[in-house]
């Protein structure tokens, strides 16, 4: 049985596509949104390429993780097509991939997907436990994407 779970959740926001894409690949700014998580580029310049590193501490005080990971896809294509990047989780605690993906819904409104595909660890506690995790899980990155919406509109509407 695989220990390979997706979790996908959408955001939309008021602002356009190419404003989103460059909010949410702003590896060094994610903190200012993502819940207990600070993010720093290790290589590959702004890390908005293929090949690019990241490592992202998540938790609170002493208590945390390191994830690594590698950008192993990156599409922007030009003009309104739809944005995406995958990072690969290379670490010890997180594996699998992480998805970003910014669709144009209008000249001024877009959707964000975040979908996290995991390799749960614990091999079958692994898998029993996420049924329990998952809620929980779910509901940080969906406040994390609300953060990050908010914050995207309020720089758009002052042209910031």
């Amino acid at each position: 049985m695989s220990s390979r779970r997706e979790l996908t959740v959408p955001v939309d926001v008021e602002a356009p596509a190419d404003a989103v894409w460059r909010a949410v690949t702003d590896w060094e700014a994610q903190g200012e949104w993502m819940l207990g998580t600070r993010v720093h580029v290790t290589s590959g310049g702004d890390g908005r390429a293929q090949g690019a590193r990241l490592s992202a501490v998540t938790g609170v005080g002493p208590l945390g993780f390191t994830d690594t990971m590698e950008i192993v896809e990156w599409t922007e294509p030009p003009g309104n097509g739809p944005r995406r990047c995958v990072v690969r989780h290379t670490g010890k605690v997180v594996r699998g991939d992480g998805v970003f993906e910014v669709i144009a819904l209008s000249p001024t409104r877009s959707r964000v997907l975040w979908s996290e595909l995991l390799d749960l660890p614990l091999g079958a506690l692994g898998r029993w436990g996420w049924p329990l995790v998952r809620p929980a899980f779910r509901a940080g990155v969906a406040h994390s994407l609300q953060r990050m919406a908010r914050l995207c509109e309020a720089r758009y509407r002052t042209g910031a």
